[in-house]
């Protein structure tokens, strides 16, 4: 190395001698950076070396002397075994996993930031599928998770960038098949990188963008606006970020007719479910149970004021026609073409009470003065049964 440094200097001197005093090429700035960094590093390395044999001489003398005491003492003083600390590391595989599974999100959080190992194991899916089912589990349906697909895809395109500019790239391409200048292109590619990225697709990723509140997502919320008494027995779709710092969630509902873009704040757990369709608010849903429908059953049924206004969905049970008179060895309204539907926290004679909807002929039916009715979903689980009767108004709407 010396002797390369000995030669290397009359060179550059001779070189800057001959040379006639011309404008610099385009290119001279970089070969110029190059020879900067080339230097920097170069010194840096002779540096480091030197530090590591000093360490090293002092680290082989102060082996040798504790050896030699200890063969002095030998005669007069017994052997004993070293204690060695155990790490968690050191647990069989099973073991470390059972304790993994116990931690809660925050415990996963912290063990990860322990070492590398660690990191890779308490960012794995199949911890973080419990997490996220015990919290998020009634709150996030498909849908959710295909706009969490796309809105991860968005950020890698949008971080997964270039290093640095064309220019630069080929400049650096051109000289690092050149030692000792391997390193740079290596060097500037990890700076720009940020070490061990959570990555986007994953479970965890997915669960800490939820609880931070960045990520909102779509699903529906029951008697929206704090209860206002036109939204009661209702549930309708929003989007809906959590505030961790309450343990609530805000809900965006979207503009419709000339209403602008309507934020609720504080919107409790209980009243939040995914949305049990796929069906968008503004389009039809297709009922595929209006022949099983008996008087009765519950239901949702899709209803709107006007043709600007996006559905919302409306409990209700099926009704007997006003020539049955309900007694079940006799009732035939489930033979009949027309379904009467009941919206019973309405009182008697109000024109919201009881509404028809043909069984056979599946369309959108109302009108201005009424509001229009859409597709009908029939209630199976008694958790759902359970829900709506929750929301039920503690006095009967006009």
């Amino acid at each position: 190395m010396l002797f390369f440094l000995v030669s290397f200097f009359p060179f550059l001197i001779l070189l800057f001698k001959f040379l006639p005093l011309q404008p610099m090429p385009s290119w001279a700035s970089e070969v110029t950076l190059l020879s900067n960094l080339f230097w920097k590093e170069f010194l840096y390395s002779l540096v480091k070396s030197l530090r590591n044999c000093s360490l090293l001489s002092a680290r082989i003398l102060s082996i040798s002397s504790s050896m030699s005491s200890k063969r002095r003492c030998a005669p007069r003083v017994e052997i004993e075994e070293e204690s060695v600390d155990m790490s968690v590391l050191d647990l069989p595989e099973l073991a470390l996993e059972c304790i993994l599974g116990k931690l809660s999100p925050a415990g996963l959080c912290n063990m990860a930031a322990v070492s590398s190992s660690l990191r890779d194991r308490c960012r794995s899916d199949h911890l973080w599928e419990r997490h996220m089912k015990e919290k998020w589990g009634r709150v996030i349906g498909g849908v959710a998770y295909r706009d969490w697909q796309l809105y991860s895809a968005s950020r890698k395109d949008s971080l997964g960038g270039v290093v640095g500019s064309t220019k630069q790239k080929k400049w650096i391409g051109a000289f690092s098949c050149v030692w000792p200048l391997s390193w740079l292109k290596s060097r500037i590619e990890s700076s720009s990188k940020p070490s061990n990225p959570l990555p986007d697709d994953s479970i965890m990723s997915w669960y800490l963008s939820l609880e931070s509140g960045k990520f909102w997502f779509p699903a529906q919320v029951y008697n929206r606006e704090h209860g206002h008494v036109g939204f009661m027995l209702s549930c309708y779709d929003a989007e809906i970020s959590y505030d961790h710092h309450t343990d609530t969630f805000h809900a965006r509902y979207p503009p419709h007719g000339r209403r602008t873009i309507v934020i609720e704040e504080g919107v409790q757990w209980d009243r939040i479910r995914a949305p049990p369709v796929d069906t968008p608010a503004h389009d039809l849903h297709i009922s595929d149970c209006l022949n099983d429908l008996h008087p009765g059953d519950h239901i949702e049924i899709q209803w709107r004021r006007n043709k600007e206004f996006p559905y919302g969905w409306w409990y209700g049970v099926v009704g007997h026609l006003e020539s049955c008179d309900g007694n079940e060895h006799f009732c035939h309204c489930h033979n009949s073409d027309t379904i009467i539907l009941e919206f019973n926290q309405y009182t008697p004679g109000s024109k919201w009470r009881r509404a028809s909807v043909n069984r056979k002929d599946h369309r959108e039916g109302g009108n201005e003065t009424d509001g229009f009715y859409g597709g009908i979903r029939k209630l199976h689980s008694k958790y759902e049964i359970a829900k709506w009767k929750k929301m039920w108004p503690t006095e009967v709407l006009e």
